[in-house]
């Protein structure tokens, strides 16, 4: 189901993100500026605003003189944009000062960073460094890895579920597990309304047509709603104060009431 390789991925992901002609320095950090943007936001739109930024230049030290109006709407409309101008800003400003412009070359240092979780990291040094240093678990990974029944437990959360994946699942598959299953959620095992009728794991799948669009699973089940989804919003580790922020930015204010309009008169019913 994946040998064409042809989802969202495998054209527009990270490792297509970057300028294959830049300086080795810098196309690590353009890796992981994909990587950054790329949280709570498709592959389309995230490769869209790195083809922007890197006619722009996408460096560092660019990304520091560029005035934060200027790269909203270079990344707008990804998820969280405003939020994510901070980021690269505070990123960029550690990298440029400490790194000359790189990036760090372990997870430890990767995660020190501004907006840069566990999964950016451990992809960023597979993609950026060639290293594999663990398991990159998005949505996708954690949603499927539960739905197929491939943990002990149900997990809560990416992390949990890098961690059980990685307990079992041989070192020389970790690279492969990410963009293999990050694919087939985009194109079959989709967040809602799974497309289980044309799926070659539908007579071994746990979950095969059990996944109920209508109906909202336990938490922490294998049914879990989709992390992206409208009414669950998850982040990176310390992103979460800043995206309510901006989440309630977005909120409509309701419509003023003018203080001379007149006041409605309520009918009540008087029993005798």
């Amino acid at each position: 189901m994946r040998s064409s390789r042809d989802a969202p991925v495998d054209n527009m992901g990270a490792e297509k993100c970057y300028d294959s002609d830049a300086p080795a320095h810098v196309r690590r950090f353009q890796v992981l500026v994909s990587l950054m943007l790329s949280s709570q936001t498709k592959d389309q739109v995230t490769a869209a605003a790195m083809k922007r930024l890197r006619a722009h230049g996408c460096t560092a030290e660019n990304i520091l003189n560029t005035d934060d109006e200027a790269l909203g709407k270079l990344i707008y409309p990804v998820g969280f944009w405003r939020t994510k101008v901070k980021y690269l800003k505070l990123t960029s400003a550690i990298l440029q000062k400490e790194f000359g412009g790189d990036i760090p070359d372990s997870v430890e240092g990767l995660v020190r960073l501004t907006g840069v979780g566990p999964k950016m990291a451990h992809l960023a040094m597979d993609i950026a460094w060639d290293q594999v240093s663990g398991i990159g678990v998005d949505t996708h990974v954690h949603r499927i890895s539960n739905w197929l029944g491939w943990l002990k437990k149900p997990t809560k959360s990416p992390e949990q579920t890098r961690k059980a994946l990685e307990e079992w699942l041989p070192r020389e598959l970790w690279s492969e597990i990410n963009w293999l299953l990050v694919g087939f959620g985009q194109q079959v095992c989709l967040p809602v309304r799974p497309l289980c009728s044309v799926c070659l794991n539908q007579h071994s799948c746990p979950s095969a047509y059990k996944i109920s669009p209508t109906k909202r699973p336990k938490a922490a089940s294998p049914c879990s709603p989709d992390p992206t989804s409208a009414s669950t919003v998850k982040t990176e580790p310390g992103q979460e104060s800043d995206v309510k922020h901006e989440r309630l930015k977005k909120e409509p204010l309701p419509t003023p009431v003018s203080p001379n309009a007149p006041k409605r008169r309520i009918k009540t019913k008087v029993k005798y």
